[in-house]
This record gives C-alpha cells, sequence and structure tokens, in this order.
C-alpha cells in the first residue's frame, strides 16, 4: 500500500509516527458504547475528547491552518506554469510533527501514476518539478523520489511543536496538461487551473495524515485556509477565479470595469465583455502582462481559469435576507454555447433556491463563477461544467455542482473518504431543486434514471457495498452508486421519516456545529439523533452500514371488522418509505403513505391498515424514486368471486 512505501521515507517511521502522538489515557466514555459500527481510530478521537457523542466538537477538537502567498505565471501559447509560494503552516494539534505532507495533486499526470482509468498521450506531462525549496528560511533539498506521485514526505530538521508554526517557501513549474478534465487546456487559449501549487495535506485528529493517492476517481479534502494569489497573464486575458479580485481597476479598461462593479448589484445579466470586445482587445489593461490579484480566507482550495476570447456574463442575487448580502454570479464561455447565455440566471436560481429553500443557508461566498470546460466539477466559487443542447440538463448539472458550496466547502468533508456525506447531500438538494424546477414527477424521473436505476437494476455485489464503506476503497461502479444515489435516498428517507420542520433543524444544527471544520458521518448520525431526540441507530445502521438494498413485498391481506390489515415484507432490508395504492370495488381508490418509522420496530415486516367499509379489488406498491429491485412482488388482486 501506498501508506507503507512513502512511510518509510520518514526518519520518524510512519506518516502518523511522523508526530509525536499526545495519549489518551481515558477510558472510553458509557456514552459511546453506540449500536454503530465504529473504526477504532474514530473511537480513539471520541477518547481524545476531539467529538462528542452528541454530535457536537469535542472540547478538545483542533484543527491545522495554512496561510498561503501565491503567485504563478500562466503565458500561453508557453505551456509552462511557473510559480513562487510561502507557506505558513501552523500545527494546532497536540502532537509535535516531525514531517510534513505534502500534496502535488498534478503529479497524476506524470506516466506511471496511480490513476482509476487510462490515460491518453494528451493527458500525460513530466508533472510537477519542484525547483527551490526552503523551511524557515534554510534551503532544503527536495526528494524527488519517482515511486512518489501526488503524496511526498517531507521531514523537518527541527520537528514542529504543538502551537508552533513552520515557514515553507517553494518555487515549481509544471506543463499544463493538453487534455481538459478537472483542470487543463479547454482550449489553446483557454486554461483551467486547479490544483496547480503545492500544499500541505490534511492532518487530523482521527487519522493523522492524509496520505491518500488522488486517482482522479475519489475527490479531496483539504484544511480551511487563507490565501493571496497573483495571476500574471498575457494582456487580452481575463482571469476568472476563487476569492476577491483585488485590483479589477488595473487590469480592466474602463468601460469594462463600470460594467463589473454595476453587474455586482444587479438581477438582470450584463453583458461584461463581449466576444467582439475580446476579439478587439478592449477589454483588459493594455500592457504586455496584467497580474491579476485573489484573496480569499478560510477556505479549503482556490482555482482560476483564463481566456482570451470567452464571453464574460454577470449580475448577482439576494442570499441573505437579514443583511441584504448579495452575491456574484458569473459565467465565462464560448458564444458559440447557446444554453451558456442563460447561465448567470441558472446561477442565479440556484443560490436564492439554495439560500432559502434547502440546505436554507445563506450561500457563504461572496460569488460563483461557471466557465463552460468539459468536468462537471465544482470548486469554492467556481463550476467548470459542459455545455449542453438541452438548457434543462444544463441547469440541472450547474445546481448541482453549485449545491456542493455547503459540502464539502463550507463543511470541510474528507469526500476522498466519506464522499457520501458531500455528493450524497448535493443529490439530495440536486432532487429538492430539480422537483421545484420542474415538478416532482420531471424531477423524480431524472433522479431514477440517473441516481437510482443502475443500482437497483444490477444484482453485482459491488452494487450491495454499505455506503460507509471508505470511498477509496471503491471502483468507480460501486463509488457512483454509494457517492451519489445511495447516500441520497437515505437523506431523502430521513426528512420523509423526521418531517421537513425537524429535519430543517437537525439538518441547521449540525452545519452550524461543523461548517468550517472537518465533520465524519457519526457526527452527523450523533448530531441528528441529538437534534431530533430520537435513537436512528436502526435507522442509520439499515442505509449506512449494510448490505441492504430495496424490495418490498405485498405478502398477505386480510379482511378486518375496519377494513384489511395489508402486510409489507422488507425483502432487501432497506427501510423505505411504504407508498399503497388501494383500489376499491365502487371505483376509487387511496394512496396510503407510511415513513420509514414503520420499519423501526421490526425492519423485516410492517403492517398497514386500511380502514373502509369497500371492498379491495388491488393493491400495488409504487415506491417512486426508491426503486424496487424485484417489482414482481410489488402487486396483489382481490380472487374473482366464484
Amino acid at each position: 500500500m501506498h501508506l507503507m512505501r512513502v512511510a518509510s521515507l520518514l526518519v520518524a517511521g510512519s506518516f502518523t509516527a511522523g508526530c509525536v502522538k499526545t495519549p489518551a489515557t481515558s477510558p472510553v466514555p458509557q456514552t459511546e458504547k453506540r449500536l454503530l459500527y465504529m473504526p477504532r481510530a474514530v473511537k480513539q478521537a471520541y477518547r481524545n475528547g476531539t467529538r462528542s457523542a452528541d454530535g457536537r466538537p469535542g472540547a478538545a477538537y483542533w484543527q491545522n491552518h495554512g496561510r498561503y502567498n501565491i503567485a504563478i505565471s500562466a503565458l500561453p501559447p508557453d505551456r509552462s506554469i511557473r510559480g513562487s509560494e510561502q507557506i505558513t503552516y501552523t500545527n494546532n494539534s497536540p502532537d509535535t510533527l516531525r514531517g510534513l505532507v505534502i500534496r502535488l495533486l498534478l503529479n497524476i499526470h506524470k506516466p506511471g501514476a496511480p490513476r482509476g482509468s487510462g490515460a491518453t498521450e494528451d493527458y500525460l506531462t513530466s508533472g510537477v518539478h519542484i525547483d527551490s525549496l526552503t523551511v524557515n528560511g534554510e534551503p532544503t533539498p527536495w526528494d524527488a523520489n519517482e515511486s512518489n506521485f501526488t503524496v511526498h514526505p517531507l521531514h523537518l530538521r527541527v520537528p514542529l511543536l504543538p502551537r508552533d508554526s513552520v515557514r515553507l517557501s517553494f518555487k515549481w513549474h509544471y506543463d499544463i496538461s493538453r487534455r481538459s478534465g478537472r483542470e487543463g487546456m479547454i482550449d489553446s487559449t483557454t486554461w483551467f487551473l486547479a490544483y496547480f501549487y503545492p500544499r500541505v495535506a490534511v492532518y487530523d485528529d482521527y487519522n493523522g495524515w492524509d496520505t491518500m493517492d488522488f486517482t482522479d476517481v475519489q475527490e479531496f479534502y483539504s484544511d480551511f485556509n487563507d490565501y493571496d494569489v497573483s495571476i500574471t497573464v498575457p494582456a487580452n486575458y481575463v482571469v476568472w477565479g476563487t476569492g476577491t479580485l483585488l485590483n479589477a481597476e488595473q487590469v480592466l479598461q474602463p468601460a469594462i470595469l463600470e460594467r463589473f462593479i454595476r453587474s455586482l448589484t444587479a438581477d438582470q445579466t450584463i453583458n461584461v465583455a463581449t466576444k467582439a470586445e475580446m476579439a478587439a482587445k478592449r477589454v483588459t489593461t493594455q500592457s504586455p502582462t496584467n497580474t491579476w490579484r485573489f484573496r480569499a480566507a478560510d477556505i479549503p482550495d482556490m482555482t482560476f481559469a483564463l481566456s482570451d476570447h470567452y464571453d464574460w456574463d454577470a449580475a448577482s442575487v439576494v442570499v441573505d435576507d437579514s443583511t441584504h448580502r448579495r452575491a456574484s454570479v458569473q459565467a465565462a464561455y464560448n458564444d458559440a454555447a447557446a444554453d451558456f447565455h442563460h447561465m448567470v440566471q441558472f446561477g442565479r436560481h440556484a443560490l436564492d433556491w439554495l439560500s432559502h429553500n434547502w440546505p436554507g443557508v445563506p450561500y457563504p461566498y461572496e460569488k460563483t463563477t461557471v466557465v463552460q470546460g468539459f468536468a462537471g466539477m465544482e470548486y469554492p466559487m467556481m463550476v467548470n461544467d459542459e455545455s449542453y443542447a438541452d438548457t434543462i440538463f444544463s441547469r440541472f448539472v450547474v445546481e448541482h455542482e453549485i449545491a456542493h458550496t455547503y459540502f464539502p466547502f463550507y463543511m470541510g468533508i474528507n469526500e476522498s473518504r466519506y464522499a457520501m456525506m458531500d455528493e450524497g447531500w448535493a443529490t439530495t438538494f440536486e432532487y429538492l431543486i430539480g422537483s421545484a424546477d420542474l415538478g416532482k414527477d420531471r424531477a423524480s424521473g431524472f433522479f431514477e434514471q440517473f441516481r437510482v436505476d443502475r443500482w437497483m437494476s444490477n444484482p453485482s455485489p459491488l452494487e450491495d457495498l454499505p455506503i460507509i464503506t471508505p470511498a477509496d476503497a471503491l471502483r468507480p461502479q460501486a463509488y457512483g452508486d454509494n457517492a451519489y444515489g445511495k447516500a441520497a435516498l437515505g437523506y431523502l428517507a430521513l426528512k420523509d421519516l423526521l418531517g421537513d420542520d425537524t429535519f430543517r433543524k437537525a439538518l441547521h444544527a449540525y452545519m452550524d456545529r461543523w461548517h468550517g471544520k472537518h465533520p465524519i458521518p457519526w457526527d452527523f448520525f450523533n448530531s441528528v439523533n441529538d437534534v431530533s431526540g430520537q435513537n436512528l441507530h436502526w435507522f442509520w445502521n439499515s442505509w449506512y452500514f449494510s448490505n441492504n438494498y430495496i424490495d418490498l413485498a405485498i405478502a398477505d391481506v386480510a379482511k378486518t371488522g375496519s377494513g384489511y390489515t395489508v402486510l409489507i415484507n422488507n425483502v432487501g432490508g432497506m427501510p423505505v418509505p411504504i407508498d399503497l395504492q388501494a383500489h376499491f370495488g365502487d371505483g376509487s381508490s387511496e394512496a396510503i403513505h407510511k415513513t420509514s418509522a414503520v420499519w423501526a420496530a421490526d425492519q423485516r415486516t410492517a403492517t398497514v391498515e386500511i380502514s373502509t367499509g369497500e371492498s379491495v379489488q388491488s393493491l400495488s406498491l409504487n415506491g417512486g424514486i426508491w426503486m424496487d429491485a424485484d417489482t414482481t412482488n410489488n402487486r396483489w388482486s382481490a380472487r374473482p368471486p366464484k
């Protein structure tokens, strides 16, 4: 395993032993003796008091922090990106760190790098080259071990003590990949820059150093850091990016600057820069190069796009009614992309709806920018989305990506290990906003097609792995199910079970407790239990810790004095809502809905009472988005009279 290989490079031993851990002396409290499976490392975090059994951060909770000052140059047609940075990394942990872990995520492009799929020649590069490194001002050799790819150990000559900091200075360069995915060349003069800088990996209270290789399948885990980034590009290139643009008046011509400023308070889309203006060189300052400066605080990453021919649209929307705070919505795209001419309004709608409905938390950032690319990918304040002929699908995709603002960015999720905590929630919000946009029936059709059908129609053992399975252990097929559809179905079943008021209260409490921190699944489960006043271990166990799947069956129908009793078997074991349609002898019908609470006492068998004086002619189960793996046992008809 990669953990064992790179660990041997540290003088002190393994990565997690590249520190002096503060020993735990207290026993596991009684409240920690829970019904849910808990990894040993997570149990230790509870013993150490960094996490609490009521779902809150513990009294001893900590997380580390970095301040990044970065300067890069991107000068097309030269593909070489050159950068320098100063990092001040603060150790807030109780542990003495004998080494750090440095992430070079763009080494995913190196030949031989571990990847979830193959790579074309256009995708491959020679990776990231570290030109120089200093630690606390002292020149330090960089170990360019060819067996390391996206994760590199860095031994510290002087260990980093608790509550102390270390200063790192890097100079580096790399060639941008010709093939664009999450980052790279969208076209010859339009580039998307993501994961472009050396960074210190997360060191946390339950896992130690995050040493997971980035394979382009599972995603990311980042600390909340402060960034000041300068990007030098040729004249006539616009740069869009995360954070506050600090020097718009220095890089934009007056007419463009005026439109940009006006867009920050406008509801209607403003064409900040058109295709014709870009071609006529009337957009940016006409010096040989321009340096664009961006700054952001307490954010997990910074991402940028640059182009010399993309259209630039912008408007804004009120995201916080109490303060009347607006967020900017911007779009950068090829003029020929018809759907992107609507993208600012799609983005405004997403920010408005997500802020005021679900999750119902004001959008926390100053802006979002949607860039036409090829990734279908989210970043803090940025989205890189494809163009589609169907504008409804374009809106569907961008709503999902913008929903990621809350999970993983606002919440600091370890999405590379617990993807159900970010993709699952973005998929939940995707369905809820889609129901508002398109109506429940059409949104449900989308959801069933894209999020559920593969799970239900494929009986492979890979499809039924527990959602809690660490995402880095999953192949793409199982990863897609567990991270997206299955997890979202569980959250939607919880919403149905608790009711909107209690669900909202529990969700907001969890978000209030953990935003800007690093929650793990047990923090969510415990927080919902705490706020709802219910022990939902039976629900969590079945949905997130079991191999269950969805398969309900009508087992028996019995006449009673007041109507009928219908026995439902839970063949698959998953506690989903029951939706039973009854048709009566007089031609009438009734839809009967039972939340997942019906399975709390017995997760294999439930009864549904039908109060009626009419004869029941037929019954059918229709779970909707909770699609049934075997529909042959979902119907019952009364025997015709002899």
